[in-house]
């Protein structure tokens, strides 16, 4: 199996070591990730400036690893670059920092793998609930498991998976449950300072409001110190009655 392995906390990161290793003995494994932090990236992609890639020594068992200077879907993209055989699988991760809720329509390692599945290649995220301390053995261990599940059966057409674990001891932590993204949204923060030459700059911050956390949730899960598993979809069509919609056209006349 070749398997990519990506991020948006950078090449150097703790938890992307940690999914190498425990990926490893499953095959082939390709790392592409992005040279510095690149948190909250979305769904860009470059189009103004070159793409490169740049070979990087790890202290862990990979066929290839690069370094670039593109954001986390253009890891996926540059993988076939120079006709290179596409990748089985695609892992994303391991996130320091949960993506929990809207989060994912931010996080550059959920669109990381949003991207593998617009390539037509199964793919997931995984991140775990911590920003400082974190504990990346136990989901190093169910990354494993979970790519060899995903490589036996075939997921939903355009449906990747959204993984979220618990900062906990493998002996703390509760069952692996089937989820819904919650609502988690930001009272967003913007301080404007002035720098050393006395131009205006912005620091922007925000605090989580979590809007729903009920069971059945991946936020829910989480703080019930539960594994989420959340199958997500890049389909964002609206998918209740239309009436109110068909009456908005109406009103526009010609």
């Amino acid at each position: 199996m070749r398997i990519l392995i990506t991020n948006d906390d950078g090449i150097y990161a703790p938890g992307l070591l940690a999914l190498i290793r425990a990926l490893a003995p499953l095959g082939e494994i390709i790392v592409i990730a992005p040279e510095r932090q690149q948190s909250a990236a979305g769904h860009g992609i470059t189009l103004h400036k070159p793409l490169r890639m740049t070979p990087v020594a790890l202290d862990a068992p990979v066929a290839e690893a690069y370094a670039t200077n593109g954001t986390p879907a253009d890891c996926i993209i540059l993988a076939t670059a120079d006709d290179r055989p596409p990748p089985d699988l695609v892992v994303a991760g391991i996130n320091a920092g949960a993506n929990l809720g809207e989060e994912v329509l931010y996080s550059g390692t959920v669109s990381a793998a949003m991207e593998g599945v617009l390539q037509g290649i199964t793919a997931f995220a995984i991140s775990v609930a911590a920003y400082e301390n974190c504990i990346f053995g136990p989901s190093a261990d169910l990354a494993a498991r979970l790519a060899r599940r995903v490589t036996e059966m075939d997921l939903p057409a355009d449906t990747f998976l959204n993984v979220n674990v618990p900062n906990l001891p493998a002996e703390e932590l509760g069952p692996t449950v089937l989820t819904r993204l919650g609502r988690r949204r930001y009272l967003n923060s913007l301080e404007q300072r002035v720098d050393p030459r006395g131009r205006s700059y912005y620091w922007f911050s925000g605090e989580p409001l979590e809007c729903d956390r009920v069971d059945g949730t991946d936020i829910g899960a989480v703080l019930a110190g539960m594994i989420s598993v959340t199958p997500v979809r890049f389909d964002m069509n609206f998918s209740g009655a239309r009436g109110e919609f068909e009456e908005l056209l109406a009103g526009l006349g010609r």
